[in-house]
């Protein structure tokens, strides 16, 4: 049997023992100059390069998704700012530990003179009295806070500590930044795979792209892909390494947090495609939603609200799709019910837009917030009892259907009020007629 990779680490006396330690871990940067990507916020002259090379690193949340380096960045900044480094877990940490990091941070200052970074993973699970516990000693200097989220920490973490901390975003990392992580980490002869088997460019490039920007995604695969490789393999091409890869792996979740941040995002990326009749768009959005678990009766009364906010009148038709994929949906359930969403989507992102009805009630909203009950003229009120008929209620009415195009000659609104547009159609689908038929029937003088 020819050798695998375990059997080559093995005889690598430069390299961990199998198992003790996977790929992803091993290879962690331990210098900025060996993190991959995030120029944008570390590249040189950048601010935070700038705080960590002069050792005036302020306290900092590290905000985004999985794998892009928060936790490693965390722990290179203790190690170039000679600092001691505490982590915790906001999931299995409380205000205890807290209370127990935050004096080893005191001790340490006081007899040592050494600074702390006190890292935070998932700092977002930090309820409101463990962040305010850990408020005054990040606001006196005890501890330098290194806070990491996937979360919108705006989202998640209250005011106060959030206004005395910068926040980091850290965007997924390039496919080719991760074609880099990915070539070192094959040749690398202490921490990585020290040539054990070499990938063709095409087939670096498929798994850098197939990671979604996450680099122990990245390196996982390729860690996979180099136990069912035999010692002294060619250069493994394109199809190699994804049959290697389809007899180990299932392909990881999408990330979609129903109630995170990038649910937000992608549901507002589909309403906004639709909005544009963008049916593409709208339906690759959707998609993204089904593929993460969304509840599809949420998608639903998305495009239900869709349907009345930017289609309106232009195209009355929108919201029957809408209700009746509502029912559908109901019926038919998952998954058989993404073609009846499908059809929705596309329906409606194809339909002719205005958003004269959401204007319009905008509109009357924001004027009864200003002026209040105004008196309803009284030729429009009704006259229950005989008291109010002698007073004048309901005198003077005119009933629509007894007059021409049933359309009484009449004002409605209050007196004040009186020439007020509210509903103002579009020159798009049905609403052209509407507008048409509105400008041979509102009197000139209402």
């Amino acid at each position: 049997m020819s050798p695998d990779l375990f059997d080559f680490l093995r005889a690598n006396s430069q390299t961990q023992a199998p198992g003790s330690e996977p790929l992803a871990h091993r290879m962690r940067p331990r210098t900025l100059d060996e993190f991959a990507g995030q120029e944008r916020v570390l590249g040189r002259g950048k601010p935070l390069r700038s705080w960590i090379e002069s050792d005036r690193v302020p306290s900092l949340i590290l905000w985004g998704p999985p794998g892009v380096g928060k936790t490693t960045l965390a722990r290179i900044i203790a190690g170039q700012t000679r600092s001691e480094f505490e982590a915790m877990s906001a999931v299995l940490s409380g205000v205890k530990d807290i209370k127990e990091a935050v004096e080893r941070a005191r001790q340490g200052r006081k007899m040592y003179g050494r600074k702390t970074i006190l890292f935070v993973d998932e700092i977002h699970r930090f309820n409101k009295s463990q962040q305010d516990a850990l408020l005054p000693h990040v606001e006196d200097g005890t501890v330098t806070l290194v806070g990491a989220t996937t979360e919108n920490p705006s989202f998640e973490l209250n005011s106060a500590l959030l206004s005395r901390a910068r926040v980091i975003r850290l965007e997924r990392l390039e496919p080719s930044a991760l074609v880099g992580v990915l070539t070192q980490a094959l040749i690398d002869p202490e921490r990585g795979l020290a040539g054990f088997f070499k990938v063709s460019p095409e087939g670096l490039q498929w798994l850098a792209e197939t990671a979604e920007g996450d680099a122990r995604r990245a390196l996982t695969a390729l860690e996979t892909v180099g136990l069912f490789t035999p010692q002294g393999t060619a250069e493994l091409t394109l199809e190699q390494v994804q049959a290697a890869l389809e007899s180990a792996l299932d392909r990881q979740p999408i990330p979609y947090d129903k109630s995170g941040e990038e649910h937000h995002n992608v549901v507002s990326a589909f309403i906004k495609s639709i909005r544009d009749s963008d049916p593409h768009a709208g339906l690759y959005y959707l998609a993204r939603m089904l593929e993460g678990g969304e509840d599809p009766l949420f998608i639903v009364r998305r495009l239900v609200i869709l349907a009345s906010e930017d289609i309106g009148n232009a195209d009355p038709r929108a919201l029957q799709v809408a209700i009746a994929v509502k029912d559908a949906v109901d019926f038919v359930g998952m998954p058989e019910a993404r073609i009846n969403l499908a059809q929705a989507v596309t329906y409606l992102a194809v339909a002719p837009k205005s958003n004269a009805s959401y204007e319009g009630i905008g509109a009357a909203l924001e004027e009864v917030r200003a002026t209040g009950g105004l008196p309803v003229p009284m030729h429009m009120r009704n006259a229950v009892t005989s008291l109010m008929k002698s007073e004048g209620y309901g005198k003077g009415y005119r009933y629509a259907h007894s007059e021409k195009q049933a359309r009484a000659r009449q004002t409605h609104l209050p007196e004040s009020l009186i020439g007020k547009r509210y509903y103002v159609p579009k020159e798009t689908g049905l609403e052209k007629q509407i507008k048409e038929r509105l400008d041979q029937l509102n009197p000139d003088f209402e």
